[in-house]
């Protein structure tokens, strides 16, 4: 047997460097990546600009392109180069034609949007999952295997209407080691972090200015610092931040979870960064319950979620079987060695 072939696709940063941390993992496969894509009527109109406040093009495309280029990444657009032994994907919105002969690992990216009422149109009337955005996140049951973030989301998942058998608590990258944030150059501590969502330019409705004057009231007299959605317009954000919160100081790039971390209070409305502000034991603030987002919070292993979502490639590339629901975890002085799954590969 020659070596293997995986198509990781990639999509918004964090989805982009996740799938690079997990490729590395693998180095006894030949790792191919491409942006995220779509066929027919969707690629049109992503081609054409339509969609680029998705994933799909714009900002997100450019910036995963420029990621893939400065790490040196084999890249193969719209994965046209190969027949691929496997497919690793952060999303399962939209599943293009030439991967649903493939094994697809499916990977938690980090939160989902809340179960609204295009949620429950998009489900009644089966209507394309994208309408109902990351909320119907992992329903395309067109996977082998979903790794996803913790117990919480697992139930979650389950509760919507993903095969239980398919579904294995991993954690994910990026989120599965907070206190490594800690240790930063960030210069500023002790402040109130306001982290901006991108819900206007998705076409959801957003009082800004309330949020702002709420972020004032809720900071008092600590500084307060908002760090604005990679996706957003930029230029308006300023300018309201600059009109009702005119002594808040407004960052649009950097480590956003690093800001996290040297915060003392943590506001945003829907946000990923929420659970590493819950990882980190801030005071939070977000449009989620507290208990809620505890619940969800993904699994803290020291950094190997990576490693166990390649374990978990290996074997749908071995197509080996094995149960999920017996997923268990090795502790070696409160230390997360290597986790060993069993995965109902079809």
């Amino acid at each position: 047997m020659g070596v293997r072939r995986i198509l990781f696709i990639c999509g918004s940063l964090n989805q982009t460097s996740m799938m690079h941390s997990i490729a590395q993992q693998m180095p006894d496969v030949a790792a191919y990546f491409t942006p995220y894509y779509a066929d027919g009527l969707i690629d049109a109109l992503a081609r054409r600009g339509y969609l680029d406040f998705t994933i799909l093009g714009g900002q997100f495309k450019q910036s995963t392109m420029e990621y893939l280029e400065s790490h040196n990444l084999t890249i193969d657009e719209y994965g046209r180069r190969h027949e691929y032994d496997a497919v690793v994907t952060c999303q399962d919105l939209i599943i293009p034609r030439n991967i649903r002969s493939r094994s697809v690992v499916l990977v938690q990216e980090g939160m989902t949007d809340p179960e609204n009422f295009i949620y429950h149109v998009v489900k009644l009337l089966k209507l394309p999952r994208y309408f109902a955005s990351t909320a119907a996140t992992g329903l395309s049951n067109r996977y082998t295997a979903f790794c996803v973030a913790s117990e919480g989301y697992k139930h979650l998942f389950m509760s919507k209407g993903a095969d239980m058998r398919k579904l294995i608590v991993t954690g994910i990258p990026n989120f599965d080691n907070c206190r490594a944030y800690t240790h930063n150059t960030f210069p500023y501590s002790g402040y109130t972090l306001c982290a901006t969502s991108d819900m206007r330019e998705t076409y959801k409705y957003e009082n800004r200015k309330a949020f702002i004057e709420r972020a004032r009231r809720i900071a008092g007299a600590s500084q307060l610092i908002f760090k604005l959605h990679p996706n957003e317009n930029h230029s308006r954000a300023m300018d309201e931040i600059r009109k009702y919160a005119p002594e808040a100081l407004a960052l649009c790039t950097g480590n956003a979870h690093e800001m996290v971390a040297n915060c003392s209070t943590f506001i945003t409305r829907y946000s990923s960064l929420v659970f590493t502000a819950a990882a980190l034991g801030k005071t939070l603030h977000s449009d989620m319950d507290e208990a809620h987002v505890r619940w969800l919070m993904p699994v803290q292993n020291g950094g190997t979620s990576s490693r166990a979502i390649a374990d978990v490639c290996r074997m749908v590339l071995e197509q080996k079987t094995v149960n999920a629901g017996q997923a268990r975890t090795v502790r070696h002085h409160h230390h997360v060695v290597y986790p060993h799954y069993d995965v109902n590969v079809q």
